[in-house]
């Protein structure tokens, strides 16, 4: 009994400490949310500028109430990336201090390069893989035998589009991290990863060809980075494993 009051302790004040980190987070959510909610207009006014490049002059909603959701859709994707920093802080204090020094140096780069790699997916998303995807889709409109065809996107299924693709894209630039991770923790080696390549190949384009739409250019604009992503991995993987052997190498003082 006294082994097992001697653990409730620790464990309650785990769980308090849990409970203020999430009490953080989502603090810092509502308040980006309601900021973000009052720039909702100005923000979808720039999600749409891809499509505004891409000629189509007009936008649509075919619902009532249509805009008014499309504004907290954007609200709330907006205030998730406002409010990551302080989510991801929150989650670092509360793991860093169950962690050894080392496991916090060695931690601690992955956590910075988490938002920089995913910021870097989406910016490639919306600056080139969204403009060249609106532009190859637009470019069936036109005369159909006699009858104008012309696109109308609705806002509500823009919206869903451009968000499929900076999240997909800003996901898959997260790649490097998780191999370096899982290599970084004995679950998989270089050898491994450099012997599945092949199948790696095979996984891209199956990722591709489920979150971007249903047409060839879309999926070679984020199959092809997830190949290349994957390649300067294993030479990051391989440049770390020179470093470290060297560092194992200097006889201590």
């Amino acid at each position: 009994m006294n082994d097992i009051d001697d653990t409730r302790a620790p464990l309650l004040e785990h769980l308090i400490e849990l409970r203020r980190r999430l009490l953080w987070s989502v603090a810092a959510l509502g308040l980006a949310f309601i900021v973000c909610f009052y720039f909702a207009r100005p923000i979808f006014s720039f999600l749409v500028q891809p499509l505004v490049a891409a000629g189509q002059g007009k936008i649509i909603y075919t619902q009532v109430f249509e805009a008014f959701f499309v504004q907290i859709k954007v609200a709330l994707f907006a205030a998730m990336m406002v409010a990551f920093p302080v989510i991801a802080s929150q989650l670092w204090q509360f793991v860093a201090p169950g962690l050894y020094r080392q496991e916090k140096k060695a931690l601690l780069p992955f956590l910075i390069a988490t938002p920089v790699l995913f910021i870097a997916g989406a910016s490639l998303a919306y600056f080139f893989a969204v403009p060249v995807a609106l532009r190859f889709l637009l470019s069936f409109q036109g005369d159909l035998g006699g009858i104008e065809q012309e696109a109308l996107p609705a806002v509500g299924n823009y919206l869903s589009f451009i968000m499929q693709f900076i999240m997909a894209f800003g996901i898959a630039f997260l790649t490097p991290v998780l191999l370096m991770l899982l290599e970084r923790a004995g679950i998989v080696t270089r050898q491994q990863l450099v012997g599945a390549r092949r199948y790696m190949i095979v996984v891209a384009f199956v990722i591709a060809a489920v979150f971007t739409p249903p047409d060839v250019v879309s999926q070679l604009m984020l199959a092809v980075p997830l190949v290349l992503l994957y390649e300067m991995t294993l030479v990051t993987i391989w440049i770390t494993e020179k470093r470290r052997a060297r560092q194992g190498a200097i006889p201590e003082k």
